[in-house]
């Protein structure tokens, strides 16, 4: 719909709507710019802290997925009138906390009466015009590192069919409340100190690694490459798909992106679908020279983070997308 709108043209502008990337970046002076970006969704988990604590950490990872720093955030609140307001105090508690860990100044916020829970927020950051990481920068030869596990979504209906591990749960709760912030700011260190390796980012959200990768690939005119062996699902994810416990979500993302895939022999159906799989504060998509890849797989792997190089970028061919 969004490209539907006709494009303005403010100099100023440096990321629109038009990019269908991460968050938008307007320009305030020639070294320093502003990054905003908007996220909210319904409870995915039955802990209301927990719940604040996902929503504040998926809202700030566009801001860190373009290389920005974030400083301010206002609350966006849909609430039953008659809710329970303690319920209400612990979201806004879990997502102040996250905020706060992210460096973020919570200011405000709006809320409106709705039958359903809806939470996350605004966020508003700051960012250097030279250096925005874009998902339209790949460059054939490049390598891509994902820097979380994939399976939050049909995790997620597992548990709601009641058929999920403690052990799969707790492993997807503590990925969907892990910030970005150090990610991203090693990404942005890392290609400071070695030359501008870093060519495109993006984060993997509601439209699953295919998805976002799809955006990436056809934003930088290439074809990438993922192995499907060499990315790594968070533990319960496959079993949840063999056992059915796919969301609509999944199922909408392989109606709009499927076109878009070469899907090799051999690929198993559970790991074809995973890559489909919508995630709630999913990992950074990093495209970079080859030769730094290693470095930076190791620093991140180093600082804790379940990072893996997962695929390649190649010149473009018949599709976006080619799984191996």
């Amino acid at each position: 719909m969004l490209g539907k709108l006709p494009k303005g043209n403010d100099e100023n502008v440096l990321v629109g709507f038009d990019k269908a990337d991460d968050a938008g970046v307007y320009r305030l002076t020639p070294d320093l710019a502003l990054v905003q970006t908007v996220d909210f969704f319904t409870p995915i988990v039955d802990d209301p802290y927990t719940f604040g604590e996902i929503a504040a950490a998926n809202s700030l990872s566009d801001v860190y997925a373009m290389g920005g720093r974030p400083l301010s955030a206002l609350s966006i609140v849909a609430y039953p009138a008659k809710g329970d307001l303690e319920t209400l105090e612990q979201i806004l508690l879990g997502g102040f906390a996250k905020m706060q860990e992210g460096g973020c100044a919570v200011i405000g916020g709006h809320s409106i009466a709705d039958d359903e829970i809806k939470f996350g927020y605004a966020v508003t950051g700051t960012i250097d015009p030279a250096r925005i990481l874009t998902n339209s920068g790949a460059r054939p030869g490049d390598v891509l590192i994902l820097t979380k596990r994939l399976g939050t979504g049909v995790i997620g209906t597992a548990l709601k069919r009641g058929k999920a591990s403690e052990e799969s749960v707790a492993a997807s709760v503590e990925s969907m409340r892990a910030l970005n912030r150090r990610a991203g700011e090693m990404v942005v260190e890392f290609s400071a100190e070695h030359s501008s390796a870093v060519h495109s980012v993006t984060d993997i959200t509601g439209f699953g690694l295919i998805g976002h990768a799809r955006e990436m690939a056809l934003g930088s005119s290439v074809t990438i490459e993922l192995d499907h062996a060499r990315i790594a699902p968070l533990p319960g994810a496959l079993d949840a798909i063999r056992a059915g416990c796919v969301p609509g979500g999944l199922k909408n993302n392989i109606e709009f992106a499927s076109c878009a895939v070469s899907l090799a022999a051999g690929v198993p159906a559970e790991y074809e679908t995973l890559l489909y799989d919508p995630q709630t504060s999913g990992g950074l998509l990093i495209s970079l020279a080859a030769a730094q890849a290693p470095a930076l797989e190791s620093a991140l792997r180093a600082a804790g983070l379940p990072a893996s190089i997962m695929g390649r970028v190649l010149d473009r061919g018949e599709h976006a997308i080619l799984v191996k």
